[in-house]
């Protein structure tokens, strides 16, 4: 699989190397390929847009579907999705294109997708949930609860701190700009291997650096602490904890998205077909990126974080300490533990994350006043001017 593809958990912001693969032959031969004559034309893909779109029709053209329509008509995104939860608490669901190019079905509202590096912001309130409870130190080192387990070039687990991990500040390098071709399912002590053969991209704290391979050791430190699957944990701390009935993690060996669903695309050139790429083994992501949600779950899950229902104060003040991380995420974007803060056109702030997984590519936010809003398109993005128009919605949604 090719490199933009495995960096898709990178972050849902600027792209961190241009290395490309391309898919191997196996996994060529299981995805089914769209060729011209099954793709729904523009114009169509905006007429099914308009005729599936869960917000009815007025004289006034609505700020979120116009733009959602523009990314399908002029954007070439086979779909998109868009859910917007104003101050009052009442949520709007938006639908552009088709859920399926060799069908022509319609989009389903609030469909699950692939929410890729959002996964970490879960993972990030476990152990911040941990620490509440005094079974885990920000501070602390890895060698703490991973004796050993750290070493390779300008690499030693005694001096990088949890803190560091979920800042995304230990230097450690991103193993998925590593990984080969193979698509298969990977067992998380794999993926840190492969990060461990490469150096250290600077000295823990020194610097700041999006690595996926951050939050696979934050991930092995959860099951540590806690003697159980870090599925488990998230399942039980969170996803029950504030009701989100559309989130989970896939088990292993599970490909499938259980509930209605748009598929995913990948493009293997910009001039290349559409491969159907909806059904894929998530383990190369584990905790940096193998969560499926929905927009309007994602939505009560960054409310609920925000309010303080998931962590206490002092944990949730942590999280949101910033540091400067403008070279992945944009103009004025800073990096909390695993929480991004990025400044609204409006003023003020959203707190979010984003993600991006093969076939999908999502962004979205809170603020402290009650709103939010997710959008998913259903190609994972690999141009700046894709993304910025990504989040571009998603700040008139938050600014309405």
């Amino acid at each position: 699989m090719r490199a933009q593809t495995r960096q898709g958990l990178r972050s849902p912001g600027r792209r961190q190397g241009t290395r490309r693969r391309a898919l191997t032959t196996a996994a060529a031969m299981a995805i089914a390929v769209m060729t011209p004559g099954t793709l729904v034309p523009p114009a169509s893909a905006s007429a099914s847009a308009s005729a599936s779109a869960s917000v009815s029709a007025s004289a006034r053209p609505d700020a979120v579907q116009q733009p959602l329509d523009a990314l399908v008509r002029d954007g070439g995104m086979p779909a998109a999705l868009a859910s917007v939860k104003h101050r009052n608490g009442h949520t709007r669901t938006y639908t552009a294109g088709v859920a399926d190019l060799a069908t022509g079905s319609k989009v389903p509202r609030d469909g699950q997708v692939r929410i890729g590096s959002n996964t970490k912001t879960f993972v990030a309130v476990v152990v911040l949930q941990l620490v509440a409870e005094r079974r885990l130190a920000l501070d602390a080192d890895v060698d703490t609860y991973l004796p050993g387990l750290v070493r390779g070039e300008g690499i030693d687990g005694r001096r990088i701190t949890v803190r560091q991990l979920l800042q995304q500040t230990s230097g450690l390098p991103n193993y998925s700009n590593h990984l080969g071709d193979d698509v298969r399912y990977y067992a998380p002590r794999e993926l840190l291997a492969t990060a461990l053969r490469h150096p250290a991209d600077f000295a823990p704290g020194t610097s700041w650096k999006y690595s996926n391979t951050n939050y696979v050791l934050a991930g092995l430190i959860v099951q540590k602490v806690t003697g159980r699957p870090l599925a488990e944990e998230i399942d039980r701390r969170v996803i029950k904890r504030i009701g989100l009935r559309h989130t989970y993690f896939p088990a292993p060996g599970d490909v499938t998205i259980r509930e209605p669903h748009p598929h995913g695309y990948y493009r293997e050139s910009a001039d290349g077909p559409l491969r159907d790429i909806t059904e894929i083994d998530p383990s190369w992501g584990w905790a940096a990126g193998q969560m499926i949600s929905t927009g309007s779950d994602l939505n009560r899950f960054f409310s609920a974080l925000l309010a303080g229902r998931l962590l206490p104060p002092a944990q949730l003040a942590r999280m949101r300490s910033t540091v400067p991380a403008e070279a992945t995420f944009g103009p004025g974007a800073r990096y909390g533990l695993g929480l991004v803060s990025r400044p609204l056109p409006c003023g003020g702030l959203s707190w979010g994350h984003g993600g991006s997984f093969p076939g999908y590519e999502t962004r979205g936010g809170a603020t402290d006043d009650g709103r939010a809003a997710n959008v998913t398109v259903t190609t994972q993005l690999t141009d700046e001017p894709g993304r910025r128009t990504l989040e571009r919605v998603v700040d008139t949604a938050l600014c309405r």
